[in-house]
């Protein structure tokens, strides 16, 4: 994997919970992916379709799973594609969704919802969308719940954890996220593993914010893996590497 695979929030004018959580595309090549496929989900209603990018398994066939990546405030989801060759899980498809509001910080950026506001104005709307679609998936690739694994970078991760241990997905994966609010699962006897990795240095989303989901997510019964690292609001390869791992050991 390239040691140039990262993605760090840059220096910026605003206030710290202005652009708290803003992701910014990684900055390694994307050559060696496979052709994307952008898609808009089939959905009757259309106020709750979402924009996507797809990459079906690199070695062709009948997907292992599916794996859905969820950008952070600001972005879209192509910063995120190269995960697609990064996690080197090429039996898996890959769904890279667009958040559905603009973000008024960033020209062409999309949110989950408004950072700004104290009440996450926009987040039921956005945890409602995003279930929808989830639950439209299986119909559209073939690819059961059970074996989806729902992951996100920043307020990507935030929306994971959201919405993922309230579905029956095979995990849940949040990278430098936290949670917004408190979840809560329909059904505590079937909770989705949920893999947080958090970096120590990070001054967007603090350990403090990090231990606090964790212990959240630990009360409700969710069986949680907690990983930290020596880096900032960023991705380095040995999360990716946490997040191969963690995909292999469920979808065997």
């Amino acid at each position: 994997m390239s040691e140039n695979f990262w993605c760090r929030v840059k220096d910026s004018p605003l206030s710290r919970r202005e652009f708290l959580l803003i992701s910014c595309a990684t900055t390694f090549s994307t050559t060696l992916l496979r052709p994307a496929q952008a898609q808009t989900s089939p959905l009757p209603n259309q106020s709750n379709a979402l924009q996507f990018l797809s990459y079906p398994p690199a070695k062709g066939g009948i997907p292992a799973g599916l794996i859905v990546c969820l950008h952070g405030s600001g972005s879209k989801g192509q910063a995120l594609a190269s995960m697609a060759s990064a996690l080197r899980l090429p039996d898996f498809q890959f769904l890279f969704p667009n958040a559905p509001y603009p973000d008024p910080s960033v020209f062409g950026g999309k949110m989950w919802y408004d950072l700004k506001s104290q009440d996450h104005k926009g987040l039921p709307q956005s945890r409602q969308r995003l279930t929808n679609w989830l639950k439209s998936l299986s119909n559209t690739t073939g690819i059961p719940l059970e074996s989806t694994i729902l992951s996100g970078f920043s307020q990507g991760g935030a929306m994971a954890l959201d919405v993922g241990i309230t579905l029956p997905l095979a995990g849940v994966v949040s990278l430098g996220g936290y949670l917004p609010t408190i979840p809560k699962p329909s059904n505590r006897g079937s909770l989705p593993p949920v893999l947080m990795v958090q970096g120590r240095l990070d001054k967007i989303v603090t350990e403090v914010e990090a231990q606090e989901a964790r212990e959240s997510l630990e009360a409700l019964g969710v069986k949680v893996k907690f990983r930290e690292f020596n880096i900032g609001h960023e991705l380095k390869p040995q999360v990716i590497a946490e997040m191969r791992t963690f995909v292999k050991d469920i979808l065997k």
